[in-house]
């Protein structure tokens, strides 16, 4: 999936097992995910990242952000059920050497249209951790509303914070 001339979203390869290791091991991406992206960010937490993405089926939910033939980030949909079942979860991350020259942005463009286009979502949304005024940047850049802060939600680092929930809905 093409995202500009230099930019693209495609599956994860095991050829990306060693970017994916350089670039998701650094604590400052770390710091502004979820617990379940690790740090240190190992070569067999790469390797397990792209056994699992490797395995997805048609349509995937989880992309490589390729700059220039190489993974600089990932993103991807984390799909709800029961009566939330018209809804997912978008998270993204792009390495550190490439912060503020809109890739996040781009990226999350082109994933927001192909979920609205091949799933029947009714509502994209994104929690962001208070202290990521960037990543919060990214989502208003891409359509996104904030709904609300969720006081005191995140234990992140040894400290309780805030988040924000913006989300997107169809049309």
């Amino acid at each position: 999936m093409a995202v500009s001339k230099k930019i693209s979203l495609r599956r994860w390869r095991d050829v990306d097992v060693d970017a994916l290791e350089r670039y998701a091991n650094n604590r400052a991406v770390w710091l502004n995910l979820r617990d379940l992206f690790p740090h240190p960010y190992t070569r067999k937490d790469a390797e397990g990242w792209i056994a699992h993405c490797s395995a997805q089926q048609e349509p995937i939910l989880q992309f490589a952000i390729d700059l220039d033939g190489e993974p600089v980030g990932g993103i991807g949909l984390e799909t709800f059920g029961d009566v939330h079942r018209l809804t997912a979860e978008i998270g993204y991350w792009v390495a550190e050497p490439f912060w503020g020259r809109g890739i996040a942005t781009a990226a999350l463009l082109e994933t927001t249209a192909y979920a609205f286009d091949r799933f029947p979502f009714e509502r994209l949304q994104a929690m962001v951790f208070a202290w990521n005024s960037r990543s919060a940047r990214v989502l208003e850049k891409a359509g996104y509303t904030l709904e609300g802060t969720l006081r005191r939600s995140i234990f992140k680092d040894g400290r309780l914070i805030d988040s924000l929930l913006y989300a997107r809905v169809r049309g």
